[in-house]
């Protein structure tokens, strides 16, 4: 009797997982200097977790990048340190308050740190010369990165015209670029959020308490609770209470709002985020509200 042959289902996890690392190895295969954006958010938590994936049992050949604010949570940089010294990586940091402090970039009267640190970016790709910069941004977040491309080339200003993406049909990725410019690179491009938090789940990776519900010092403005802090917040008139929050999305403080919740749990966090309908970017950061273009013309200037 001839046996049965046995049918493998891949998941869409699986899928997901199968993509990220192919472009992982394309990028090591085509381009010389390639970098991480890592600042201990989850999506590059979960970037640098696919990287040691596509590459073990070997190190990964790719150093890590921060652009620090100074207003980013103490928690998220605990994390970041800890698993950039568990990993032996290299990790380069691009200060934004050294560039306030020599001058060449200005506090802006809102306290938001998160458009200066197109300056520092730039900068930084400019001057270790790195010619591919992975960065964890994905289609769902934001009408401008849905735009984008899993290769989305920069010219030598570091700026992104839309009208010069590529096709990639079949996963073919062209990295080919002029001297001076480089690549941006988003393997997480097709990852949702409920995408990202199934992953996390299944993996065991871990990730900074803030993504779970805690109590929190905060105080509201224009609908969004925001962390108390010496980066200009509260106002006189703001009034600082204590409530059981957690974040969906981490960037700067000023400009990155919690959400009440009671999810302490993977599973729980995976259930309230299955029922939301705004997207983490859109419900919980402030600078994508400045104007209803306002990702697309930080894109041109250079920000991811």
């Amino acid at each position: 009797m001839t046996p049965t042959p046995t049918v493998l289902v891949r998941s869409h996890l699986d899928s997901l997982e199968s993509e990220a690392v192919h472009i992982f190895r394309e990028v090591a295969g085509e381009f010389e200097r390639p970098v991480i954006l890592f600042s201990g958010g989850k999506d590059s938590i979960l970037m640098l977790h696919l990287a040691l994936k596509a590459f073990a049992p070997a190190p990964i050949p790719f150093t890590l990048l921060h652009v620090d604010t100074g207003h980013n949570f103490p928690e998220v940089l605990d994390y970041r340190d800890r698993t950039v010294e568990k990993h032996g990586l290299r990790l380069h940091v691009a200060s934004v308050q050294d560039y306030i402090d020599a001058g060449t970039l200005r506090e802006r009267p809102d306290g938001t740190r998160n458009p200066l640190q197109t300056v520092p970016l730039t900068e930084a790709i400019q001057q270790h010369r790195f010619d591919a910069v992975f960065g964890g941004g994905r289609r769902d977040e934001e009408k401008a990165r849905a735009k984008e491309r899993v290769f989305s080339l920069r010219d030598e200003f570091s700026q992104w015209d839309p009208r010069r993406q590529r096709p990639e049909l079949w996963q073919l990725y062209n990295g080919r670029h002029a001297p001076g410019e480089h690549v941006r690179v988003f393997p997480l491009s097709n990852w949702t959020e409920l995408d990202v938090w199934q992953y996390i789940e299944r993996e065991g990776i871990e990730l900074p308490q803030i993504y779970f519900a805690h109590q929190r010092e905060v105080f509201n403005r224009n609908g969004m609770w925001l962390t108390a802090g010496d980066w200009g917040g509260p106002k006189d008139h703001e009034k600082v209470e204590t409530r059981q929050v957690r974040y969906r999305t981490v960037g700067d403080m000023s400009c990155t709002g919690a959400v009440d919740s009671d999810a302490t749990t993977l599973d729980a966090v995976i259930t309230e985020i299955a029922a939301s309908r705004l997207t983490e970017r859109g419900a919980t950061r402030a600078d994508d509200k400045m104007s209803e273009a306002a990702m697309e013309d930080r894109k041109r200037e250079g920000y991811f």
